[in-house]
């Protein structure tokens, strides 16, 4: 019997290897692509990047579309599925509410309508793109070489079209948008909460005072019934990114550094690639299922984004007419709203149907609950819910030979609004937050506004020669990292919940310190560990902490703290100490008191509780600190709660507590959630260091700590060498788990190391050639 089973084994176990080999992408030899003009050429270098060269644009493009598609199809079908809510079609009753959550948003209908504003030669480029993608496709399936993702949940990807490409971009404008959820939780907390409680918890006092908190109060939409469900942006994705004027630099040419701070997972969001053809020679990233560079350099310029993260998503408290639930108030006149059908297809089940409300103002969003109240609704206008035109934008970036060139790029560019540094060989470094931001009737103010009254509709957006931009500061660099970027007589609303300070402040401490800076030093901040949270907070908690109360442990943590030098180092066991404290400060207070399936919609929650404990060190205690016994009581049940967590975690001896053995980096694959298919896709878990507020980003589970929050793609530039950048791809650069280029980069990735990437033909001759021919 067991002679059998080993058989058994074996030949399952080979049949399974087989079936995997033959879905390696091929890249060597020559392939037929039947949409080509002439030959194009794909060398990938030894870290896995395609140097894609062609003689037309129309071929170049095309050929990226095809190897792309080599390396990340399951990637790139998975992600037009989620934001155009297909999952259930392939997947089952699993992601029923999630699809119902994107239909209802409409990120596909927004894309739809964008591609009509496109040029002609953009939609050019975005039929090239598909074109390349479905030649591959065509390929493996008559080889029957799809990637074994397919095999495994059962299907098989359609075509490709060039409004998935835009689809895509839409859902980045959904994962970098902003605050709507913190609009919604502020209506639950003065629906429940006494006035003075929910205020502590407002960024800033409503600009709309008195009158819109009133309002607000009354209008009875049940938050937790119509929202809890909904799909929540991580709070902290955003980025760092800055350039050095070359009067500091050690070469005497600028450094742009970027580093965008997303969801880590295999593969990773980014695809790093090198195009090449008449007229245009760019290298950076882009998101897998996009055609060109959204992020890198040319031959002349560099450049890096950070997510500006403005006001530009409302909630609406709409009136409905109880007779005729498709029409809405709006100044004593009932509108009838616009019915979008949008049935969702089930795997193995009956087609659902569904349909869409959307008002003049946007979706109603509280229908994707069932939130059926006779009365009232919440609908949601949005910028990126408006046609726009982003890919316009990269294009001319990817040409563009100096800041004027690429200013003007930017006005096509409008959603998500982003902090674009810029660097050029002729010395100029800039910044600007470009974006469509609006500009308010009345006052932003926090929360729900009436959907029924004129004054709170938006009247425009900020003018375009009005959003903040510098060009060649005295300092001698600009720094930005989701922080506040305009001054207090800023004429115009950006928003209340910008990041917390302390990753900005460190960039800026680093570059201000050094008379010239080197690349060395560019690369060794972007993985700086300093937590400067920790130095502000520490000395308030420690002061405030009833050590008598805390036992022998907890009196060796506190000695632990004390001498830490504030680095969040994988191998100490402060880190642990200090980043679990903070989320058990927050705990302790809300607690029991908040409900726990609002919580998400707690937006910029971090930055509340540090303000929390700043006010209450100054002696002005609100009431959720008064509520939790003061801050002596706070700092001191929070602090017991957490030596007794890291007991539990890893043991009583603080001789072996690390940050690095609670916080862990997957690299989760989406399957990877149906056991055992992690031990397959997902690679070897890596101790990081770092954490939400350094440099180095390294955001966690609350509940797990497993790492899955940072910086993707990392890169340092020096312009007086364009022909080659320092980059990092965590963790490679293929989605085929038996590639070579599946997890190659995570060493480097988490010990802060890079790879040159070169775009001299010379430097990668010797890499893996993919010869693409046109033909039948």
């Amino acid at each position: 019997m067991l002679a059998g089973l080993l058989l058994v084994t074996a030949i399952s176990g080979s049949a399974a290897y087989w079936v995997l080999r033959k879905s390696l992408p091929v890249v060597s030899g020559t392939k037929t692509v039947p949409s080509l003009s002439g030959t194009a050429v794909a060398v990938r270098d030894k870290n896995g990047v395609p140097h894609i060269k062609a003689g037309s644009l129309k071929d170049l493009y095309t050929a990226q579309g095809y190897v792309t598609a080599q390396d990340r199809m399951f990637q790139m079908d998975l992600s037009r599925r989620q934001a155009s809510g297909q999952l259930s079609e392939v997947i089952g009753e699993k992601t029923v509410e999630k699809d119902r959550y994107f239909r209802t948003l409409g990120l596909r209908r927004a894309a739809e309508a964008s591609y009509e504003l496109y040029s002609s030669e953009a939609k050019q480029v975005l039929q090239w793109y598909a074109d390349g993608v479905n030649a591959y496709l065509r390929d493996a399936e008559k080889k029957n070489s799809l990637p074994i993702e397919f095999l495994m949940v059962g299907y098989k990807p359609k075509k490709w079209t060039p409004v998935d490409s835009l689809t895509i971009g839409k859902y980045m404008a959904f994962d970098l948008g902003g605050h709507w959820e913190g609009q919604a939780f502020r209506h639950y907390l003065l629906q429940n909460f006494p006035k003075d409680n929910a205020l502590d918890l407002f960024p800033s006092y409503p600009k709309g005072g008195a009158e819109i908190i009133e309002i607000a109060s009354k209008a009875k939409v049940d938050i937790k019934s119509s929202l809890a469900k909904a799909v929540i942006p991580n709070e902290f994705n955003g980025s760092n990114d800055w350039v050095v004027a070359g009067t500091k630099t050690k070469s005497g040419l600028p450094y742009l550094a970027d580093d965008p701070h997303l969801g880590l997972s295999t593969p990773s969001i980014w695809y790093e690639s090198h195009l090449k053809a008449p007229g245009m020679n760019v290298s950076g990233v882009i998101f897998a299922g996009v055609p060109g560079i959204i992020v890198g350099r040319n031959t002349q310029i560099a450049w890096g984004v950070t997510n500006v993260g403005p006001d530009v998503q409302d909630l609406y408290i709409e009136k409905r007419n109880a007779d005729h639930p498709d029409e809405f108030l709006f100044e004593g006149k009932w509108e009838k709203a616009k019915i979008i059908t949008e049935n969702i297809k089930v795997k193995d089940q009956k087609t659902l149907p569904y349909k869409v409300t959307i008002t003049r103002h946007g979706p109603i969003m509280s229908e994707f609950a069932y939130d059926k109240q006779k009365n009232t609704a919440l609908s949601m206008r949005w910028t990126a819910l408006e046609p726009s035109t982003e890919l316009q934008a990269v294009l001319m970036f990817n040409k563009a030979k100096n800041w004027n060139e690429f200013k003007k790029a930017l006005t096509y560019f409008h959603t998500p609004a982003q902090n674009f540094v810029f660097a050029s060989k002729d010395g100029t470094i800039a910044y600007r937050a470009n974006g469509l931001i609006p500009i308010r009737k009345e006052k932003y103010a926090s929360v729900p506004v009436p959907g029924w009254e004129k004054k709170y509709e938006w009247k425009g957006y900020i003018p375009w020669d009005k959003l903040p931009t510098a060009v060649n500061p005295k300092e001698g660099f600009i720094a930005t990292a989701n922080n506040k970027v305009i001054g207090d007589d800023y004429p115009y609303h950006i928003t209340d919940s910008w990041a917390q300070p302390y990753r900005e402040q460190r960039i800026k401490d680093v570059l201000s310190a050094k008379e010239k800076l080197s690349i060395k030093d560019m690369q060794k901040l972007q993985f700086d560990r300093k937590n400067l949270q920790a130095e502000e907070m520490l000395p308030i908690l420690l002061t405030h902490l009833k050590t008598a109360d805390l036992g022998t442990n907890g009196r060796k943590a506190v000695k632990l703290l004390k001498d830490w030098n504030h680095e969040d180092d994988k191998n100490l066991a402060a880190p642990l100490l200090f980043n679990l404290w903070m989320q058990e400060v927050s705990d302790v207070l809300f607690e029991k008191k908040i409900d726990e399936k609002m919580m998400p919609l707690f937006d910029g929650k971090a930055q509340v509780v540090d303000e929390l404990i700043r006010h209450a060190a100054e002696g002005k205690e609100g009431p959720w600190i008064k509520e939790a016994g003061g801050l002596d009581e706070a700092a001191t049940i929070s602090f017991s709660r957490t030596v007794k967590q890291v007991e539990k975690l890893q043991g009583e001896n603080p001789d072996k507590w690390k940050w690095g053995t609670y916080h862990t980096l997957p690299f989760d694959h989406p399957l990877s959630a149906i056991k055992p298919l992690n031990l397959l896709f997902n690679p070897k878990e890596t101790p990081m260091g770092g954490s939400r507020v350094t440099v180095g980003a390294a955001g966690w589970d609350s509940f797990t700590g497993k790492v899955n929050h940072g910086a993707a793609w990392r890169t340092v530039v020096d312009l007086a060498d364009l022909t080659k950048t320092y980059n990092v791809v965590g963790p490679g650069q293929s989605g085929h788990v038996l590639s070579k280029w599946y997890d190659n980069q995570i060493e480097d990735w988490t010990s802060g190391r890079y790879h040159v990437t070169e775009t001299n033909e010379s430097s990668f001759k010797n890499g893996e050639k993919l010869v693409l021919k046109p033909g039948k």
